[in-house]
């Protein structure tokens, strides 16, 4: 018989779209099933439509069959199957899609969900195949046909014997190379596998003889081998159940097996729309953090679904950054798919998926932080510094989305919202205030941090780096003003204390100017304390920088020009050690000795290092002799 050309424009063509289209070989599979699930979707249609009795939903399914030594794969449906016309038609044009005809001509019927579009799918086979041949028996018609081609060089069709309707697909699947493992393609287990990742949720079964052993009848440690047919995939997804159908159980064993975890998941998120946006979702928040999920190499996304057809296994757009923690799927059949359904065409309708999905997830963690707040504060000791960084990120787009979903550890031993902090401010209270370090121990004993509790007033505590760089992006929350408890600024004084300190710093001021002078470029100024009561010295700045920001920008890779805060050195005019300066305020070495060991003093309390460890040790014991 003759061999007829593709109707495409060249051999090229279809190279490129065996050798360049798809990214993985193995979405053949996904590709010849979906095409078999739209074979039956279109014959059930026409049973409906026509009025057609004695066919159900129930009588269909899909047949795989793997002979490892004939190296034949082959694809069985029972759906409507194709006659001379739409073998030469469908399979021998390239880009001609008989799929997306019927959907065309069907578009009324909102019932229609026929997965494939372009007419491009089923040559996906001539990746792993080397000859690929189609029996195909129209429903009603006769005569059945055969389509048969080794790839670009044409095809043939002519009669065959068929008993039913429907589709066999065989292929001849290639030889091994030094590069490609083809064999993996007729290998049951492996082909289970590719069924459960892109194929679950055809609406058809999809069943395959599988190997099986037991112990063989008659004796207590001989084993046999049998095959029985099983079927792989689910078939009915989980997110298309209503809500009220589900168990609690049955969410926690599909994500544990679909997003391999060994714990329940502390929160399911189980939502869908229609309009302009149709979708199913089915979100999960992790009860701890992956290893990896504050490292460089941590994938956020979602599972993204085109009519029950995975499509791509991390779509990363689905998610913005900050809630990157979240797990789960997608599910649309309004996408608009590039010809190789692994990428989207545009994203449009992506966007809209997207913003909704975002908005969900906030009411939803808004909601857990309202009713449910043990398992929101254990949801933010997991990932909450993400939603922190979120807040700074891009010059704070994204800062009034978030931040009423942060927590902050303060000066009550408890995490707290900005707003419920807010809500319980005193009124005379002027500032937001907060102090920063390593731990919140630590930040509760500092000397500014004790000034501003001794009036009263809460103190958040940051010990995370990114805290401060938030409040700053954040600029104020219900319009009072955050304020660093070390801000020069940060005092709350009478006019009688004022006068006082006014007054002592003037009759103390050469001695002020010496210190500052024998201090040089460190610090910006030495005065007398308004707050320090118990603590001898304590280093407060002057201007936006702070010290703990000076730290994390100087600590930052790359960070080849440091920035330097402008610190002032604070020393408290009622301690002894006050006493002692004044004695030696004429004697330069014993003034120069004490000024910087109070300097040193002033940044261990800070949690910084100090240039000289070995000299400030000898100046102390030195000091402590006298």
């Amino acid at each position: 018989m003759a061999k007829k050309q593709f109707k495409a424009e060249s051999k090229r063509l279809l190279d490129l779209m065996i050798n360049s289209i798809y990214t993985h070989k193995e979405i053949f599979l996904r590709e010849l099933i979906s095409n078999a699930s739209d074979a039956m979707d279109k014959l059930y249609y026409k049973s409906l439509n026509e009025g057609v009795t004695g066919l159900s939903r129930d009588d269909f399914e899909i047949r795989l069959e793997a002979d490892k030594d004939a190296r034949v794969l082959r694809i069985r449906d029972n759906g409507i199957g194709m006659t001379q016309e739409e073998l030469d038609q469908n399979l021998g044009v390239i880009a001609k899609s008989g799929s997306l005809k019927f959907k065309s001509e069907n578009e009324k019927n909102e019932d229609i969900d026929i997965i494939g579009q372009f007419g491009v799918g089923f040559y996906s086979a001539f990746m792993v195949a080397d000859h690929v041949r189609v029996e195909s028996k129209a429903f009603g018609a006769e005569q059945a046909y055969v389509w048969e081609s080794d790839g670009a060089d044409g095809y043939t069709v002519r009669e065959c014997m068929k008993a039913g309707h429907g589709t066999e697909i065989t292929l001849h699947i290639k030889n091994d190379t030094e590069d490609e493992n083809y064999s993996e393609f007729l290998d049951t287990y492996r082909l289970r596998g590719l069924i459960k990742r892109y194929s679950d949720y055809i609406r058809y079964p999809i069943r395959m003889e599988m190997e099986k052993t037991r112990v063989k009848e008659g004796t207590e440690n001989e084993y046999e081998h049998y095959f029985e047919l099983e079927t792989l995939n689910s078939m009915v997804p989980l997110w298309k159940k209503n809500r009220s159908e589900i168990e609690k159980e049955e969410y926690n064993s599909f994500y544990k097996e679909k997003f391999f975890d060994w714990q329940d998941p502390l929160k399911v998120i189980h939502t869908s729309a229609e309009g302009t946006a149709t979708y199913n979702a089915l979100l999960f928040i992790p009860s701890t953090a992956p290893m990896d999920y504050y490292s460089r190499d941590f994938e956020k996304g979602l599972q993204l679904y085109a009519s029950g057809v995975l499509i791509m296994d991390k779509c990363s757009d689905l998610l913005p950054d900050y809630f990157g923690f979240v797990k789960g799927l997608v599910d649309s059949q309004d996408l608009s798919l590039n010809i190789s359904r692994e990428m989207l065409q545009h994203d449009r309708q992506l966007k809209l998926i997207a913003g909704r999905i975002e908005k969900k997830i906030s009411s939803e963690l808004k909601s857990m932080l309202e009713h449910d707040r043990e398992a929101y504060e254990k949801l933010f000791k997991n990932f909450g510094l993400r939603l922190k960084f979120g807040m700074y990120d891009n010059y704070g787009v994204n800062k009034d989305k978030l931040k009423d979903l942060v927590l902050f550890m303060t000066s009550s031993g408890k995490m707290r919202t900005l707003k419920e902090y807010v809500a319980d401010m005193k009124e005379d209270q002027p500032h937001i205030y907060y102090a920063s370090g390593e731990t919140a121990e630590r930040i509760a004993h500092l000397p500014q941090t004790e000034a501003v509790l001794d009036r009263g007033y809460e103190v958040l505590y940051l010990t995370d780096d990114v805290d401060e760089f938030a409040l700053m992006v954040l600029g104020n929350y219900e319009e009072k003003t955050f304020k660093n408890v070390s801000a020069e600024d940060a005092r709350v004084q009478s006019e009688e204390e004022k006068a006082a300190v006014e007054a002592r710093t003037e009759e103390n001021r050469v001695m002020l100017e010496k210190m500052q002078e024998i201090l040089k470029e460190k610090v910006k100024a030495v005065r007398l304390s308004t707050a320090l009561k118990k603590h001898p010295v304590c280093i407060t700045t002057d201007g936006a920088l702070s010290m703990e920001m000076e730290k994390v920008l100087n600590s930052m890779p790359g960070a080849e020009d440091k920035v330097k805060a402008e610190q002032i050195l604070e020393i408290n005019a009622d301690h002894a050690v006050f006493s002692t300066l004044r004695r030696f305020a004429d004697d330069a070495d014993k003034l120069k000795k004490y000024t910087e060991v109070l300097y040193s003093q002033a940044l261990l309390i800070e949690g910084r290092s100090i240039e000289d460890p070995v000299a400030y040790a000898n100046t102390v014991a030195e000091l402590l002799s006298l």
